[in-house]
């Protein structure tokens, strides 16, 4: 019984953790965005899409092992200094780290 309860907390934390993450994604950047573009061929299929988001945050020295638009976000799966690996959340345009 005592396990059932802290296992219902524990997820209950970590949905509550990605929902706040999620929220910062969809905040008002202050500035300017300005976009200019050629377009030859179709769109990106969103795997093509997760492939390059996994190389630039690598190119940015995240040990990430893969990535997937989640909620606004960008949820990534990051290897840890000591093994295992922890999801963190990254802003979609600006790749800059989002804390709960």
């Amino acid at each position: 019984m005592m396990i059932r309860a802290f296992s219902a907390l524990v997820f209950g934390l970590a949905l509550t953790s990605a929902a706040q993450a999620s929220a910062a994604c969809y905040q008002h950047r202050p500035g300017v965005n300005v976009s200019f573009g050629i377009s030859i061929g179709g769109e990106f299929t969103q795997e093509e899409k997760n492939r390059f988001t996994l190389m630039e945050l690598r190119r940015m020295g995240v040990d990430a092992t893969s990535v997937e638009m989640w909620g606004g976000c960008i949820r990534a799966y990051v290897r840890k200094p000591g093994g295992g690996e922890e999801m963190q959340f990254f802003h979609p345009d600006s790749l800059e780290r989002v804390t709960p």
